[in-house]
């Protein structure tokens, strides 16, 4: 069954608003703080959402871990080792 014209327009103004968001507040903030979204009945987008939302935190904390990994390497080297 094809989407009603109402209900074209509301899933065209979800999208515009998310596209505002992402390219005014930032892809970051646009997911992560301001809304999941859930106005959106779109099973790829959340999808996608939540890849997005997982990927970020597994970057910050191959981050945080690498920074506590370089600075016990260099906590261990003694000063002839510069």
């Amino acid at each position: 069954m094809t989407k009603k014209l109402k209900e074209l327009e509301d899933d065209l103004d979800n999208f515009r608003s998310v596209h505002y968001r992402m390219r005014n507040e930032g892809i970051d903030y646009c997911f992560e703080h301001y809304s999941s979204f859930e106005d959106i009945e779109d099973e790829e987008f959340h999808k996608l959402r939540k890849e997005f939302l997982e990927s970020m935190k597994n970057i910050r904390s191959y981050v945080e871990n690498k920074i506590e990994e370089l600075k016990s390497q260099v906590d261990d080297l003694e000063w002839g080792d510069y």
